[in-house]
């Protein structure tokens, strides 16, 4: 799965992908928000660990992963 994590001011917003299902980051990142937690973890498909802050958070996109193309477009 391909995420994209909106930074509430800030420009730039994090994007990695993940091994986890779309359901299971949606279960993780709503009950931060709903528990009251401070932060939001997450971990990336090369083992990167990603700590946010739920206050900061502005949308969390979460959709397949890109197919990498070889060659070139026509």
């Amino acid at each position: 799965m391909d995420i994209r994590i909106g930074i509430a001011n800030s420009p730039r917003e994090i994007s990695f992908e993940t091994s986890q299902s779309a359901a299971d980051v949606e279960k993780v990142v709503a009950e931060a928000l709903d528990g009251g937690k401070s932060y939001v973890t997450l971990a990336d498909s090369k083992g990167k660990t990603y700590l946010v802050p739920t206050a900061s958070l502005s949308y969390v996109e979460v959709g397949p992963g890109e197919s990498r193309r070889v060659g070139f477009v026509g």
